[in-house]
């Protein structure tokens, strides 16, 4: 029997005020500031939600955020309190920077596209002439991202930009790359333990209701983050080739070669029990790659009512 996947929720909790649908999580605020944040197997590439959800992605994705948040609660607080059921995570509700810390070892990805094109500029990083697709930076480089408005592209932006506009105030800056310095050196060195690289990631930090900066949202999952085998890496570079991901790239490639790129006028292709079986297996793959263990699959037959059990009885 194939696995159910979790593409939305409607619970009424004790003590909800709000609701917020995320591309991939649903979540819940309650009065007491707090938040309830669902992890849905609801997948999201090129900003567009697919139309069938993932079996266990959720689960994989809020487990893994859980284990690198408190694997780094002593460089920076975060926003968790407890994790009562494999898809749910409750915290204090915080206001969020409207800036994401993008942090990256290599230049791949969009750094890679934009380099390729002649920049030589990201963010008010200088980058060096004569680097090859996927080559180390001499030392890791932040390049933040503005936080869009649902719906909307994230857009580069430098540290200048963000002081200049008062998007951050200088003080909190500077606090933030530390942060984020800090955060890539731990999550990097977990990496190399499992044999990995931790290519680029993301940061989301707010302040909580005592204005203390604290780490929100996901970090070190194959969503917001990359990562390359260490093993053949020099090997590859030295013959120009190819290097495998640990990302979710996989699914994105899958829709290009299917001819989707989230372009108007271009249609969602089929989404198969073959692909979603695949993608299924490869998170559950990165998730055992990332953390070294087995990934226990939660019980899919009913899971609304064990979320909702879960958390209403931790709640209380």
């Amino acid at each position: 029997m194939t696995p159910k996947a979790l593409t939305s929720t409607d619970f009424k909790f004790s003590g909800q005020t709000k609701f917020y649908k995320g591309k991939v999580r649903d979540v819940y605020f309650l009065k007491d500031n707090r938040m309830i944040s669902i992890a849905t197997d609801r997948l999201s590439a090129f900003d567009v939600v697919m139309p069938k959800g993932i079996p266990f992605k959720g689960q994989i994705l809020n487990q893994l955020a859980v284990k690198m948040m408190n694997a780094t609660e002593d460089i920076v607080p975060n926003w968790m309190e407890a994790a009562p059921d494999p898809n749910v995570t409750i915290g204090k509700r915080c206001e969020a920077f409207k800036v994401e810390m993008v942090i990256r070892g290599h230049l791949t990805g969009h750094a890679w596209r934009e380099y390729k094109s002649g920049s030589r500029n990201l963010c008010g990083n200088r980058l060096p002439d004569g680097m090859q697709e996927n080559d180390p930076f001499p030392t890791p480089i932040i390049t933040p991202t503005t936080k869009a408005e649902q719906g909307a592209h994230d857009e580069d932006i430098s540290k200048e930009e963000i002081l200049e506009q008062g998007i951050v105030s200088r003080e909190d800056y500077a606090q933030l790359e530390d942060y984020t310095l800090k955060l890539f050196e731990r999550g990097s060195k977990m990496a190399s333990e499992q044999g990995l690289i931790l290519v680029d990631t993301k940061y989301e930090f707010g302040k909580d209701e005592h204005g203390k900066i604290v780490l929100i949202d996901e970090i070190h999952t194959p969503d917001s983050s990359r990562y390359f085998y260490l093993k053949d890496f020099d090997q590859r570079q030295k013959q120009g080739g190819h290097q495998v991901q640990l990302s979710k790239e996989f699914a994105r490639e899958w829709l290009m070669d299917n001819g989707f790129q989230g372009k108007e006028g271009q249609q969602i292709p089929d989404l198969t029990d073959e692909f979603i079986h695949s993608v299924s297996e490869r998170y559950i793959e990165l998730f055992e790659k990332i953390t070294g263990g087995k990934f226990q699959k939660a019980d899919t037959s009913a899971m609304e009512k064990r979320i909702e059990k879960n958390v209403s009885r931790y709640l209380r």
